[in-house]
């Protein structure tokens, strides 16, 4: 009786680790990953790369997931131990910095065949605890879109300074146009815009974080120079946007620009292939936000957009990595990018004479005129946002610090 209990527990183990060593497995033997993506505008792109991959070879199978709120499902699945093999997740978030210490995704530093298709230093910018856990592929950039045409029309050259930025907005006024297509409805649209004139106010991202999240709590105030001229920045957008710009959200500001009705739209590279469905009839640009003096150089916001990491709880590691490894490949990123035109840090890549309207400010990607988002350092955003956005319809500098100060106390 012991005998036949210990053959049958033996058995157990034995097909335990059998399992375990296989992992999942496909039809036809084949080892089967999973690739979680948050990028639903590009599910069909992306398909098409996966389709790519399994056709390419003959051990493994890569199954594409896409759901609707991509973020909250993958934090309860991470939080369940049901982590996906290969996961689309942005580093600089503060949840992912977590979960990396945490030993939730699989060191990559020594993933030389994957990290020499990208361009130096790219993926050691969200190195956690000097170890490499994702692979960013493409980043997003913010600035001001503008309408070429009308620009010509009125004399108008891009800014370099605030000043400058100042008189076109007047210039346009004068005309009687609009300046600025705005969707005060959705706060979130004049992030970028925001957190640009922070950084530009106080000379760098550090200290404008170092001014916003790390300094003492109650240190936000509207007598600083710092916040003044943050206060000037964001007054160029006060009164300036088109009719019912209140209530309106984002679909309906890019209408307003794409349409010609405002000559200027604050927002990111993510906005232009909405821009050109809407087939609008005059040349669109792209500038980055102008520093206080000439001196200053321009500055865009933003950071990884299509970035990869795996879960150390994969069962599949290797068959991860070298799927991983494919679409760090220049074969792979450029069906990406001739669909989305983000800046991309894959090597090899051809995006010479593509996606002009973005390419002044997509040049700044990846070198130190693009700062990564500020709320890499934060615990949330989205009282920042409603900060901004109450702000520019008020005006009230004092209203707006103590805003930010109860907002940040919390993080102190």
């Amino acid at each position: 009786m012991k005998l036949k209990t210990y053959l049958k527990g033996a058995a157990l183990v034995a097909m335990a680790t059998f399992l375990a060593a296989c992992g999942n497995t496909a039809s036809g033997g084949k080892t089967e990953i999973e690739f979680f993506s948050q990028k639903p505008e590009m599910q069909a792109t992306l398909q098409e790369i996966v389709d790519d991959y399994n056709k390419s070879q003959d051990d493994v199978t890569v199954k594409l997931t896409s759901v609707p709120d991509a973020g909250k499902v993958l934090k309860t699945r991470i939080s369940n131990g049901e982590a996906p093999d290969v996961i689309n997740i942005y580093p600089q978030n503060a949840d992912f910095k977590g979960w990396a210490a945490d030993g939730q995704f699989v060191d990559l530093t020594s993933e030389k065949e994957i990290l020499n298709q990208l361009n130096d230093g790219a993926a050691q910018t969200y190195a956690v605890n000097d170890k490499i856990y994702n692979i960013p592929l493409t980043t997003n950039v913010s600035g001001i879109y503008y309408n070429k045409d009308a620009f010509k029309k009125l004399g108008i050259e891009v800014p370099k300074t605030l000043a400058e930025f100042q008189e076109i907005v007047a210039k346009i006024k004068a005309d009687g146009q609009t300046p600025f297509a705005e969707a005060l409805g959705d706060a979130w649209t004049f992030n970028g815009y925001a957190q640009l004139a922070w950084i530009q106010s106080a000379g760098s991202a550090k200290a404008a974080n170092d001014y916003l999240r790390f300094s003492s709590k109650g240190a936000i105030s509207a007598s600083d120079k710092v916040t003044k001229n943050v206060g000037a920045y964001l007054d160029l957008l006060a009164g300036n946007g088109q009719k019912n710009s209140d209530g309106a959200l984002y679909a309906d500001t890019v209408a307003a620009f794409a349409s010609g009705d405002a000559l200027m739209m604050a927002n990111g590279s993510w906005a232009l292939p909405v821009i050109k469905q809407q087939n609008p009839n005059f040349e669109v640009g792209f500038f980055a936000m102008p520093g206080l003096t000439s001196d200053a150089p321009a500055m865009t916001v933003g950071a990884a957009d299509m970035a990869v990491s795996i879960s150390a709880e994969s069962k599949n590691v290797n068959a991860a990595k070298d799927f991983v490894k494919y679409l760090s490949s220049a074969k792979a990123m450029q069906k990406y990018y001739d669909v989305d035109g983000s800046p991309t840090a894959v090597k090899g890549v051809e995006t010479e004479g593509k996606f002009k309207e973005i390419a002044d400010v997509a040049a700044l990607a990846f070198t130190d005129q693009q700062a990564v988002w500020l709320q890499s350092e934060w615990t949330s955003e989205e009282t920042f946002w409603n900060a901004n956005v109450s702000y520019i319809k008020s005006k009230d500098l004092t209203a707006y610090t103590e805003a930010l100060n109860t907002f940040f106390d919390t993080m102190k």
